[in-house]
């Protein structure tokens, strides 16, 4: 059974030995499309900081082909560990097969890889992108007692997040006869493609007045379609429910305008557990779970306000 990565601690990993020396680890970042991205970036590069960690930072710019020419560098130059965030799910066991050769250990965050082999990589650290979805259409699936016509804005083709989002949503709402997807296009996971492929979708709605809701992968893409709702003359939140996944900040104060809303949280918190593992690893621990999970909460107009408060103050 999955373990919560939040039952995680570095105390109970390495009991009273430490790694001798100061690590060198490699990081391969999908890029910095979102929000979300760039504040997990920057998380991890502060914690790799806090612990003396000398961190290899390369961003992708979602572009695969860079991340595997950064993880061959990293492996060239004789990091100690290997963390990924892979752009998408398929074409990783040649590089991560040369990692093992290496002797580095890969820990894998955020998005999946699929491999036929999983002792490629020590652990993901990862929420379940298949139960946000569900999160998701649950929520409006009480909210409009399962009768909606619905928008989607999907994320990166071949992702591992818009996979499993777009898996769990349609499981919930496949229940519900008088719901259904009227469009489906991918965003890529931006705020300018978001408001662009928004704006295109509603002039072939007819301007949108029909719609029930708009469903999207991440915040950033429901940001920038509240922009292109709001010039259509329409308001978002109350013509067209918004509902997405991160709960990045900017999502509190759309919440707060009554914009948005609901939002699942996925935590962008992902160097410290990494981390704690890698350090482990090093220090003789082998016993991991393959998938330690990240659970989040959802957030709505009725509940937003303590979160809120709590992130303005920090």
């Amino acid at each position: 059974m999955n373990k919560s990565i939040m039952g995680l601690a570095l105390a109970s990993l390495l009991g009273a030995s430490q790694v001798a020396s100061a690590l060198t680890v490699g990081f391969s970042q999908v890029g910095s499309e979102s929000g979300w991205r760039t504040t997990f970036s920057e998380s991890v590069k502060a914690e790799a900081d806090k612990r003396g960690i000398d961190l290899k930072f390369s961003d992708a710019q979602q572009k695969q082909e860079n991340q595997i020419k950064a993880i061959r560098s990293f492996i060239a130059q004789g990091v100690d560990a290997i963390v990924v965030a892979p752009v998408v799910e398929t074409g990783w066991r040649p590089v991560l097969m040369e990692a093992r050769r290496a002797r580095i250990p890969v820990v894998i965050v955020d998005r999946n890889v699929a491999v036929n082999n999983d002792q490629l990589y020590v652990t993901r650290i990862a929420p379940n992108f298949v139960d946000e979805g569900r999160k998701a259409a649950n929520w409006l699936m009480d909210a409009t007692d399962g009768q909606c016509d619905i928008v989607e804005l999907q994320g990166t083709v071949g992702s591992s997040a818009a996979i499993g989002r777009m898996e769990g949503f349609n499981e919930v709402i496949g229940k519900y006869e008088g719901a259904k997807i009227v469009r489906s296009q991918t965003a890529e996971f931006t705020r300018a493609k978001g408001k662009e492929v928004m704006e295109s979708i509603l002039k072939a709605e007819g301007g949108g007045k029909e719609l029930c809701a708009l469903w999207t992968h991440n915040d950033e893409m429901a940001l920038g379609a509240i922009q292109a709702i709001r010039e259509a003359g329409l308001k978002p939140g109350e013509d067209i429910l918004v509902v997405s996944v991160d709960a990045v900040d900017d999502i509190f104060s759309a919440l707060k305008a009554g914009d948005v809303n609901a939002s699942v949280e996925m935590s962008p918190h992902l160097g410290g557990p990494a981390f704690d593992v890698i350090e482990a690893y090093l220090d003789g621990k082998r016993d991991f779970e393959k998938w330690m999970v990240m659970d989040g909460r959802i957030f709505t107009q009725e509940n937003y306000q303590d979160e809120y408060e709590l992130r303005k103050s920090q």
